[in-house]
């Protein structure tokens, strides 16, 4: 072990000898510091031994090496040692305030005898501290116990955390947090990456988030260095959870279930990290309507249309393994295939195979890439031939016959049927409405009221072809309030549009229209995916992320109902119906 010594002192860092210079000779704060020491079964970078500490300078590798740092930590303190850790780049760019956490670690010559200010929590007992936290995805609980630490002066290398009754490490003993210190201020960005990080299934990350907070009390622009190390790897471990709950989005698929209460949609995910009560927001705005529950080992979500609650986790065995709608989600997937845009590594890259379990469709996949090549000669001939493709026809019945069933909202208790989209399917232009009025719910189609005759007479004079137009609502169901007799518009909630998008955006798929024009706020709403303001926003292009166009102007009915300025107004309108015609025809 001596030898080891010797030899890391004769190689020491370009760091490790910078920080040298300014510790030998007693030339920081009169203390007596000695380079690559034998202590506790380890070598110390520097340690003082009249004050009991120890200086790391640490490398890159260490970022994967808390856990080792931990134990040599743990080593140090059960002899009385406190430790100090410090990056190699923490060194080189800011050495002055390195040299100054170090200074405020020595004990002064009025205070020479007394014990130090931030004396390890369980030093005098040879053990770390542990903290439990209740669950692996408790923010709230590492955040209390990490202010309070910090606040403390507790050393990272002095804590060991635990989620729930985990039996302690050998050298950690739970005992309460120690009062905390004067409080300290973090940017707002590590308030975010741990929240993010908080979900990753590594084990580490908990000691991780509490190194970089304490390392952010003397840096707080350390999130802006991207090589650092710690920094690095926190961005990626959040990069990873991310990632993951955007898998859980896009592959999770409910299948109905009939119940006493009625139907009700299972679906079952084995996410990599702990990020199912992460995603429950997103499930239960999406699904508002539904009753649904979702499986995982971890823990299950179950939503009743009211409340959300949770349960233990289950089994793949506790969750459905198929329902009728499938055949028509088949029928559709298969339709919408396009070989031509077939790139086998993108999409294994995309949808890796461990989520295939759990999707009817990809059980497709394997013939139809096999017949791809076959099928992309046959679109060529028939793009050769001209006229739309019998594939997407038949998705588009498909879609609408599932769309007819529609329960996804409450609207379909008081609508008299589902009201989808009519027009051409290699239309140039997709007009959507708000949704069906009194006459159109009756007859099932859309834009044939009072607002669908102005519509039509409108783009006629501004030269829009309306049969070469597919027109649509962002609201399938006829949404109203009984007064006598009459059934007088209302108009629907966040929720009931955002129930009804996916409708919409199964037709846009579909038709792929290079022009989808917004006839007032909730189509704009549904097309955008927030609510925006029409007079922001029209007469003027807003790209959309399939590459298309989006148009926003008023709907129709707002012309039946305004008094100020009546002929202008239409006249506006007119306007913006001709410049939509005059762009689809520059696309075509």
């Amino acid at each position: 072990m001596i030898e080891r010594a010797r030899e890391l002192r004769r190689a020491m860092t370009p760091q490790e000898r910078r920080l040298w210079t300014h510790l030998r000779a007693r030339r920081l704060a009169g203390a007596k510091f000695r380079k690559q020491m034998w202590l506790a079964g380890y070598i110390a970078d520097f340690a003082c031994p009249d004050a009991r500490l120890v200086v790391e300078a640490d490398g890159s590798q260490h970022a994967n090496e808390a856990v080792y740092d931990a134990r040599r930590g743990a080593a140090f303190a059960r002899l009385g040692w406190r430790t100090l850790r410090f990056w190699n780049n923490e060194i080189t760019e800011n050495l002055d305030g390195v040299l100054a956490s170090i200074a405020a670690a020595l004990p002064s010559p009025s205070r020479a005898a007394s014990p130090p200010a931030c004396p390890s929590p369980r030093a005098g007992e040879g053990l770390m501290l542990g903290v439990s936290l209740s669950a692996e995805d408790d923010l709230d609980g590492w955040r209390d116990a990490a202010r309070a630490l910090a606040g403390a002066g507790v050393p990272a290398g002095e804590v060991a955390w635990q989620v729930g009754d985990a039996a302690q490490g050998l050298f950690a003993a739970e005992a309460p947090l120690p009062p905390p210190g004067p409080g300290f201020s973090v940017p707002r960005a590590f308030l975010t990456l741990a929240e993010t990080v908080i979900c990753h299934a590594d084990p580490e990350r908990f000691a991780l988030l509490y190194a970089l907070l304490l390392r952010l009390r003397d840096r707080p622009g350390l999130l802006a260095d991207a090589a650092d190390p710690l920094v690095q790897r926190l961005e990626r471990m959040a990069k990873a959870v991310r990632r993951d709950i955007h898998k859980m989005r896009a592959f999770l698929r409910f299948r109905e279930v009939e119940t006493p209460e009625g139907p009700r949609f299972v679906a079952w995910f084995e996410p990599e990290h702990h990020i199912v009560r992460t995603n429950a927001g997103f499930f239960v705005r999406r699904f508002a309507a539904m009753r649904w529950s979702i499986l995982t080992p971890e823990l299950s979500l179950h939503w009743d249309g009211h409340a959300l609650s949770e349960g233990p986790g289950a089994a793949r065995a506790d969750a459905p393994q198929g329902d009728p709608l499938e055949a028509v989600w088949k029928t559709y997937y298969a339709s919408i295939f396009n070989p031509a845009r077939l790139k086998v590594g993108a999409m294994l890259k995309e949808m890796p195979r461990k989520y295939w379990k759990n999707m009817p469709e990809t059980a497709l996949v394997g013939e139809l890439v096999a017949g791809a090549q076959a099928r992309e000669a046959k679109m060529v001939e028939a793009g050769a031939r001209g006229g739309m493709g019998g594939n997407v026809r038949a998705a588009w019945e498909s879609v609408r016959a599932e769309a007819m069933a529609c329960t996804r909202c409450p609207l379909y208790r008081c609508g008299t049927q589902t009201v989808f989209g009519e027009g051409p399917l290699d239309a140039r232009i997709l007009f959507v409405g708000e949704q069906p009025g009194d006459q159109e719910d009756l007859a099932g189609r859309p834009f044939i009221g009072p607002a669908g005759q102005l519509l039509d007479r409108a783009l006629e004079e501004a030269g829009v072809d309306r049969k070469a137009a597919y027109v649509t609502n962002a609201v399938k169901h006829f949404k109203f309030e009984r007064r006598g007799k009459r059934r007088i518009h209302s108009k629907p909630d966040a929720g009931e549009i955002e129930a009804c998008r996916w409708w919409l955006e199964q037709e846009r798929l579909l038709i792929r229209p290079p022009l989808t024009v917004a006839l007032g706020a909730t189509a704009a709403r549904s097309i955008f995916g927030k609510a925006v303001t029409i007079g922001a926003m029209r007469g003027r292009v807003h790209p959309l992320p399939d590459g298309g166009e989006a148009w926003v102007t008023v709907h129709p009915s707002f012309l039946l109902r305004v008094q100020d300025n009546k002929e202008a107004e239409y006249a506006r309108f007119v306007d913006d119906l001709r410049r939509i015609g005059e762009r689809a025809e520059a696309l075509a």
